[in-house]
């Protein structure tokens, strides 16, 4: 019979946890149980292949200390690996013992939050340990606690070896019905071979820079699109300028379909086209895309546009009919 214990805590000689679980491999041991113990705090850049170390036990034992709120990052992310790793049949018939152990209030939900993880799981809970402990010396030195931890390894022996049933739980339908798991559907031989590609950082860091390279030509591509859509109407503004001495004028001309603005700014020989905004411009005007087309494409001047309705504008009239002046298009 193997037992392995996955420990949550972050190693300190005062956490109470490594007490208890050192007390449970004792009396484990003593039973010919063998024990194999995992430091997650140890194992935190190989977490996904963990959940393959569960395929050999036949029992585990979950163990960590509540320091502020809840059972720790380390403790999660085992679980979070096993959702998407581990063989879920494996898991059905594996008894897990709950050890929660707190120096701040929160070790029964603690030792909850682990019962309905495994429950989640598929797997088999039992009544675990759980205290608050405020001073570890009293703790490890009292007798009567010892007693308890030796009572519970040995109720934890009789679950696994008699195979003990328990009464179902709801948690068991809820997984059943609702929950579903956010990974591929995969086989347990499949599912490990995925969590040695996850934990590989050579592997992972390859696909990071392949994700990257690929997001920057996409990135490239979609520039150089929004590039050519910004700069449309500009080139051919700037090619079919015809300055005149001493006037300067400003138009913005809102291209309806497209819900953009395009800016002219003509100061004598120096001109400045953009997409943008321009309240205080003289002639503010409305066109939709096909109309701007005609009017560069010289097959519709602007002030012919505006007679016509094709075109609306508010502002200086006079500068309104210079803008033909400005920019004389040719067919």
């Amino acid at each position: 019979m193997k037992v392995n214990i996955y420990y949550g805590g972050r190693g300190l000689i005062e956490d109470p946890t490594i007490y208890v679980i050192n007390k449970l491999t004792e009396v484990l041991k003593e039973l010919r149980v063998e024990v194999v113990r995992f430091n997650l705090y140890e194992e935190k850049n190989t977490m996904p292949m963990l959940p393959k170390t569960l395929k050999e036990a036949d029992g585990v034992i979950l163990a960590t200390t509540v320091e502020w709120m809840g059972i720790g990052g380390f403790m999660q992310q085992f679980l979070d690996s096993c959702w998407l790793y581990a063989d879920k049949e494996h898991l059905s018939k594996m008894y897990m013992l709950p050890v929660v152990m707190a120096s701040t209030y929160g070790e029964r939900e603690g030792e909850i939050t682990l019962i309905k993880a495994w429950e989640l799981l598929g797997g088999i809970p039992i009544n675990g340990l759980c205290a608050y402990v405020e001073n570890h010396v009293d703790f490890e030195t009292n007798t009567a606690y010892a007693k308890i931890i030796e009572k519970s390894a040995e109720t934890f022996y009789k679950s696994m070896n008699q195979k003990m049933k328990t009464l179902p739980a709801s948690n068991t339908a809820v997984k059943k019905n609702i929950l579903r798991s956010a990974s591929l559907d995969l086989t347990p031989q499949e599912s490990e071979q995925l969590s040695m590609y996850v934990s590989d950082d050579t592997y992972v860091k390859k696909q990071k820079e392949d994700i990257e390279e690929l997001t920057q030509i996409f990135k490239g591509m979609l520039g150089t699109q929004d590039l050519e859509d910004n700069q449309e109407f500009i080139k051919d503004l700037k090619e079919h300028y015809h300055p005149i001495a001493e006037f300067s004028s400003s138009y913005a001309i809102t291209i309806t379909d497209q819900k953009k603005t395009l800016v002219i700014e003509a100061s004598g020989g120096g001109l400045k086209c953009y997409y943008g905004e321009k309240k205080d411009a003289d002639v503010q005007a409305k066109a939709n895309y096909e109309v701007m087309k005609k009017i560069v494409g010289g097959r519709l001047t602007f002030q012919r546009a505006f007679m016509s309705g094709d075109l609306t504008a508010k502002g200086n009239f006079k500068t309104l009919r210079t803008f033909d002046q400005l920019f004389q298009f040719t067919e």
